[in-house]
């Protein structure tokens, strides 16, 4: 693998592993282009702002988010990734996977397209608990189709 591919390829790692996973929120500008366009299923976030946005709405279902890359591939200015998110939500545990695809410009992610199966939330989390969060979440679990 060329040495800018490599460099593409970490740089998408860190961007779901470290910066939206909320750890490390800091790291916006060095991993996303501020350019940068987000489509998360239906939804799209727009910018550093948007990239914020789009991890806060994520954190504030599960304070104890993490992602993990699971399988990677490079070509070009693409990398695509496929993803494993796992969380708490009101005690419950959440594993939802996807995978996003993040085209590159100077170095940083100008562009992602994720896909996930998110009425796999509320299948995991049950009757009740899906209701509070359809009543708190709406624009989440729209974001599914």
């Amino acid at each position: 693998m060329s040495e800018p591919r490599a460099a593409n390829t970490e740089i998408a790692r860190r961007a779901l592993e470290e910066v939206c996973s909320g750890r490390h929120l800091d790291q916006i500008p060095e991993v996303y282009h501020r350019d940068f366009v987000d489509h998360v299923n239906s939804l799209e976030y727009r910018g550093h702002e948007g990239a914020r946005r789009s991890v806060a709405l994520y954190l504030e279902l599960f304070p104890d988010l993490r992602f993990s890359v699971e399988d990677q591939v490079t070509e070009g200015d693409r990398v695509a990734s496929r993803w494993r998110l796992e969380g708490t939500h009101r005690g419950r545990s959440v594993t939802l996977r996807g995978i996003v695809i993040s085209r590159f410009q100077d170095d940083r992610i100008i562009e992602d397209w994720a896909a996930s199966d998110t009425m796999e939330i509320p299948r995991q989390l049950g009757l009740w608990r899906s209701l509070v969060l359809a009543a708190r979440h709406r624009k989440l679990l729209r974001a599914g189709g």
